[in-house]
């Protein structure tokens, strides 16, 4: 974590700075910027180089203020003549006593996990150029639809929707690392017991200051349903049952709703009409192994 940096052994930054005439050397040459680094004295912390100049520190171990202070003090002296731009500090939440000290140093906070928090610091005399901290929640509602032209819907016992009588959608929001049409069938599962097949993503909305200030994207999706046996997560649900899609799209709230009576259109379209939505296609990253999926609208993309 700590290192201590190598003294330069060729001579001091001063005496080249002192050479005059035929002895002058190249002050950006790489000789000259070692000299000034090896100037820099004192511990450095262990930086992790990043694809864009910068330097990502990962801090694993218990340290005094005052000695935090002195290594990030000396490393950013020595980053700053390597021409390093933005420094992030990954501190694990059993290093809180560190986050007072990262920001009287100038260090501000990115964003938070519960087991770590994020502090980024630009080294130039520009504007920064760092990336924002992720600016969308990702929400799903599941449109599970039988052979009857039946739809699953659900009653809350909490939210806003508590106590409207309102039935609705089986909805959540997608977890970290997965999947759109996994979130989709796992809410569905979770809130009422039933499997589901994900067949197509029918249309999203985005809005905008939804929750703490950020975006929101909610996609809209069909799913067949592999079981009909429901029992409901009495935590969160109140009840479950098969409705008929038109007594379901016949709710007063429903279609005083600008919103839902728009995605009502789209399921009927979907049901009645043969709408094509947008399904899953496993793709190779550019970048890595994992596979991503590319959603497409399934019905054209066949045929090419």
């Amino acid at each position: 974590m700590i290192r201590n940096a190598r003294p330069f052994v060729c001579g001091s930054f001063r005496s080249l700075r002192s050479m005059s005439g035929s002895d002058k050397v190249n002050l950006a040459s790489p000789a000259v910027k070692q000299a000034e680094e090896a100037e820099v004295e004192g511990d450095v912390l262990d930086g992790e180089l990043d694809d864009y100049d910068g330097v990502i520190i990962n801090i694993t171990k218990q340290m005094d203020s005052g000695d935090f202070v002195k290594a990030l003090r000396t490393s950013m002296a020595r980053w700053k003549l390597q021409g390093k731009k933005g420094v992030w500090i990954k501190l694990p939440i059993e290093h809180v006593n560190l986050v007072e000290a990262a920001v009287k140093e100038g260090f501000w906070y990115h964003h938070a996990e519960p087991k770590y928090l994020m502090l980024v610091h630009w080294i130039p005399d520009t504007p920064d150029t760092l990336p924002a901290n992720a600016s969308h929640r990702i929400g799903v509602a599941a449109f599970v639809t039988n052979d009857k032209k039946e739809v699953l819907v659900v009653l809350e016992n909490s939210g806003k929707f508590k106590g409207t009588g309102v039935w609705k959608f089986p909805t959540g929001v997608v977890d970290e690392g997965e999947d759109i049409f996994d979130a989709a069938q796992r809410e569905v599962k979770e809130e009422t017991g039933i499997e589901a097949e994900f067949i197509e993503v029918l249309a999203f909305r985005q809005s905008h200051q939804v929750f703490f200030g950020k975006s929101d994207i909610f996609f809209v999706c069909m799913l067949r349903p592999i079981s009909h046996n429901i029992q409901i997560q009495e935590s969160e649900i109140e009840a479950a049952k098969w409705m008929p899609f038109h007594e379901f799209a016949a709710q007063p709230f429903v279609m005083k709703h600008d919103l839902l009576s728009n995605i009502v259109k789209v399921c009927s379209a979907k049901i009645n009409q043969g709408y094509a939505g947008f399904t899953p296609v496993s793709r190779a990253s550019a970048s890595s192994d994992q596979k991503h999926f590319l959603y497409v609208n399934g019905r054209d993309f066949n045929k090419l």
